[in-house]
């Protein structure tokens, strides 16, 4: 029963668009895997962070990764990173994990 609500809750967050004005948020196979395994106070952070980067996503907190090719950007969570790239009508989430093993 949680795993298929917050599924629901999922793709109800993936496809929301509040009248054009919030991009579209794309999560990466490994990003996802991280979203289905942590735990319900993780999870809730993540998604509130995610969800306010669709509005804004270059937020004062962000920094770009240095030694890519790829302007990729972070944002931390507490002991977690979200990376991510900006497309002109797509936020994709390249990653989500612990500091430690989110550069690897």
């Amino acid at each position: 029963m949680k795993r298929s609500r917050r599924a629901a809750q999922e793709r109800a967050f993936l496809s929301r668009s509040c009248a054009g004005e919030a991009m579209r948020v794309t999560l990466s196979p490994g990003a996802a895997k991280f979203l289905k395994r942590c735990n319900e106070e993780t999870y809730r952070r993540v998604r509130a962070k995610l969800d306010a980067l669709s509005f804004e996503p270059f937020p004062s907190d962000a920094k770009r990764v240095q030694g890519r090719e790829e302007k990729l950007f972070r944002v931390r969570i507490g002991d977690y990173r979200i990376l991510y790239t900006v497309f002109p009508d797509e936020l994709f989430v390249a990653d989500i994990d612990k500091r430690d093993r989110v550069y690897d």
